[in-house]
Order: C-alpha cells, then sequence, then structure tokens
C-alpha cells in the first residue's frame, strides 16, 4: 500500500508497510500513481502526452523512471506487502505486565472547564481525595505486576492534582525509598492547571518529575472564554507567568504546554503562535471531544478550516527553525529513520493491558477516559484485575481489530486510534472516530512533510 500527496511544493510518497518515505519529481509521482494497474506501454504513452511541452521528458526518462520504481520495489521501498497482519491476532496472548499508571490523586478541580471530559474533575461520581495509603498501595501494585520492567511511569493526574500535594509528594518518597531493593526505576509526570503553582511545586516537579503538563488554551481570550475558576473568571492572568517561571526553571525541557481546540477558535494556529510568543517551546494543541451538541463542539464544516490551520503550522514550523527559534509540536514528532516498533505501531498506548488508571479509592479502569463507567471497571489495586472479559477485549484492541483500518494508510501511525474515543464514539473500543481520523491522517502527512524537509530529501 502507498499513499501519495502533494504539500508545500513536496511531491510525497509513503510506503505504507516499509515506512520509507519518498520525496519524488512531477514524472516519478505520476509513474507511481499508475504503476501497478498500468502496462508499461500505456504509462509511457500517457506520460509522453501530458509532459508534451516539457522538452526533458522523453520516452527514454519516462522507461528510466519506470526502471527506478520497479527497482525500488525490489528493494522493498515501494509496494511493500503487509507482512504483520496475520500477526496481529497473537496479541490474544499479549502481556499484561504494567509499565504504567495514572493516579488519579483528586477528583475534584479548583476550575470549571466547560468541556472538561471529567465532569469538572468528579467523573461524574462525588468529590473524593486519594490518601497516602492507596497512593503506596497503587505503587506497590505496579511493583508487584511489572514483571521484568524496570523502568516504570507514573502520571499524577486529576481533576487537579496539586489539590491533593502532600499526598503526591508522599508517593514519591515512598516509590523512592523502595525502588533500588525492587530494581524499578520510577519516571513521574505532573498535569496541572496552574492555579496552585508556587515555588514549592517547582522545585518538587523540578526534581523528581521526568515531565510536567501545563494546561493552556492559547490567546488569553480563548483560554478565558472555557477554563474559568469556580467564580466564572478566566484563569489566564493567574497561570501564565506562573507557567513562564516554572518553565524557565525546569531549563526549558522536560514539559509540554497542552491545549484544547474547539468550533470557537479553529484558528487555534494562533493559539499556538501566541504560546510559542509567551515563550513555551514544547506544545500540543488537541481538538476538543465532546457531544456534538455541545456549541463549542467541532463540525465537519469546521475540517477545511482545520487541515489549512497543520499545513500552516507546519510551515511556520520550518520558518521559525531556519530563524533560529524552533519550537515542538508534539504531533509531528515522528521518526522516520526508526520511530516505535512494530508491535507498538499495531498495539497502541497499551490501555487496559501495560497501562491503567486509579481512582481515588484504587478502582482500576484502562484508562482516564473510562473512568468512572462500570462497564469498564477492572478490578482493583487491592484484589488485581478480576475483568479479564474486558481486559481481554482491550488485549485485540489494535489496528487489524478494526474492520474500518483495513485499507487505511495511517494505521501503522495511530495504530487504530484511541479505544476511548472510539468507544465514546461508536459504543464499542474497536470502532473508529472518524473525525478523528480525518484530523489525524492531517497531522501524519504534515509531519512527514516536515521531516522530509528537515531531512533535505
Amino acid at each position: 500500500m502507498i499513499h501519495q500527496y502533494k504539500l508545500n511544493g513536496y511531491n510525497i510518497v509513503l510506503d505504507v508497510f516499509s515506512g520509507s518515505v519518498h520525496c519524488v519529481d512531477d514524472l516519478a509521482y505520476d509513474v507511481i500513481e499508475m504503476f501497478e494497474n498500468t502496462p508499461r506501454d500505456i504509462i509511457v504513452k500517457e506520460m509522453l502526452e501530458k509532459y508534451s511541452d516539457t522538452d526533458d521528458i522523453d520516452e527514454n526518462e519516462i522507461n528510466e523512471c519506470i526502471d527506478d520504481v520497479e527497482s525500488l520495489k525490489q528493494q522493498g521501498k515501494l509496494f511493500t506487502e503487509d507482512k504483520y497482519s496475520n500477526l496481529a491476532f497473537d496479541f490474544k496472548k499479549r502481556s499484561t505486565e504494567i509499565k504504567a499508571l495514572c493516579l488519579h490523586i483528586a477528583h475534584t478541580c479548583n476550575l470549571n472547564c466547560e468541556y472538561c471530559f471529567a465532569s469538572q474533575g468528579k467523573y461524574h461520581g462525588e468529590r473524593a481525595l486519594m490518601s497516602l495509603e492507596t497512593g503506596k498501595r497503587a505503587i506497590d501494585f505496579l511493583i508487584e505486576n511489572s514483571g521484568d520492567r524496570t523502568n516504570l511511569e507514573v502520571d499524577f493526574f486529576g481533576g487537579e492534582p496539586l489539590m491533593n500535594f502532600d499526598v503526591v509528594k508522599g508517593i514519591v518518597d515512598y516509590a523512592r525509598s523502595i525502588e533500588k531493593k525492587h530494581n524499578k526505576n520510577f519516571r513521574f509526570t505532573l498535569t496541572t492547571n496552574g492555579i496552585l503553582v508556587d515555588d514549592e511545586v517547582i522545585e518538587f516537579a523540578n526534581k523528581e518529575c521526568h515531565n510536567v503538563v501545563l494546561s493552556l488554551d492559547g490567546r488569553k481570550e480563548v483560554h478565558d472564554n472555557l477554563r474559568k475558576t469556580s467564580n466564572g473568571k478566566g484563569s489566564y492572568d493567574i497561570i501564565v507567568p506562573k507557567f513562564q517561571d516554572f518553565v524557565k526553571k525546569r531549563g526549558n525541557k522536560g514539559y509540554y504546554v497542552r491545549g484544547t481546540f474547539t468550533h470557537n477558535n479553529t484558528d487555534f494556529t494562533n493559539d499556538i503562535f501566541h504560546m510559542a510568543d509567551l515563550g513555551f517551546t514544547e506544545l500540543s494543541m488537541e481538538p476538543v471531544v465532546c457531544s456534538s451538541n455541545d456549541p463549542y463542539a467541532l463540525t465537519y464544516e469546521d475540517l477545511p478550516i482545520l487541515f489549512e490551520q497543520y499545513e500552516i503550522l507546519a510551515k511556520e514550523m520550518l520558518k521559525r527553525e531556519k530563524e533560529g527559534r524552533p519550537i515542538t509540536f508534539y504531533h509531528y514528532m515522528i521518526d522516520l529513520t526508526g520511530g516505535p516498533c512494530i508491535y507498538k505501531r499495531i498495539s497502541g498506548c497499551g490501555s487496559g493491558t501495560e497501562y491503567m488508571a486509579v481512582t481515588p479509592w484504587g478502582e482500576l479502569f484502562p484508562c482516564h477516559q473510562f473512568v468512572g463507567d462500570p462497564k469498564y471497571s477492572l478490578g482493583d489495586i487491592f484484589e488485581g484485575v478480576k475483568n479479564t472479559e474486558v481486559q481481554n477485549e482491550f488485549k485485540l484492541c489494535n489496528a487489524y481489530a478494526r474492520p474500518d483500518c483495513k485499507d487505511c494508510w495511517a494505521k501503522l501511525y495511530c495504530s487504530g486510534g484511541c479505544a476511548a474515543n472510539s468507544y465514546h464514539a461508536t459504543g464499542s473500543i474497536r470502532g473508529i472516530y472518524k473525525y478523528g481520523c480525518e484530523l489525524f491522517k492531517k497531522r501524519m502527512e504534515c509531519a512527514i512533510m516536515l521531516k522530509a524537509a528537515q531531512s533535505g530529501l
């Protein structure tokens, strides 16, 4: 399978199953498009007609181009067969060694964001804070179920985790006190809305957290429209100076400023560039996922605008890099020379198997977006996973388990997409969230073009 597209002056050909990317001239682009299903003499005839006004393209040039394409096919760099489909369903034997937990330290929040999937941090339930005892047990559970894995990850999540900061510190202290004994290495991530960030938080996070995720939606008017305090006021002016101080003291690394764009700001690149101009270089901007009835929900009419925005972003990133002021965009971070192994490409994030969320009272869910849905309760950290039927369903949640992904060129980049988004869109974790698919494919096209340009292809 190949995928061809034109972007920013580049003719790009992606060979899906080898991962090879080719930037080619117009003739090669057209020859490749016809190569598999058209006899050579017909290709030559049509190319001669199409390029009749081009002096340097004659029959010999066209035949040489066809020979080059045939050579790339023989080398396994074009039109390669799918050699992975027969491996995918061995995933029912997939390991359930756990490598990461998302600890819901606080099911409460000091902001009242309208689009919050977690219902203002309560996850459609009661407000709650995780106790230190539960947090310690979560660390023990992770160690006990991690097998031979050395590197383990723990995300402090909410609601707003800093509303339970003493427990966050206590959990980290406990994990550090036992990690060497068990030959483990913990990496912690903190996600925060910034309201409670102070010097103590910054010092702690810069010492103990491998990464921090800072929530900011961009321009003041955009951010304050949906990310309000409990008294209805915007939070931009409170958090931006704190985030700038936080990032500066982190040495401008090991962080992401993460935003959400909605129907209200389909020109979201202006929010990304605004954040960059504030001094933030590590950036992420996610499309809102919500009910189609919400006034800020993205619509299909928005898609052409959003596609253009992703192109604008890629071009601006190239420009800023040349000017010596580069920015990183999370969704454009791909490695064309290596990238994730095929296991990861097929299986995705590992939710429900290698990765789980833990509620304040220790209940286990496949990930934070399933928390509160009794159907997807896996068990708890005290007695382990009991709902093996659901876990087995997640074992098979991969790029080849979704019929709608069969002929998609992007499936080895998205691994079939987010199980939670699929479930909320279709009622099945093996469905697909079509809107998200369209955005993802556009992001990948832009990301590949960006890497090709940076590599001088």
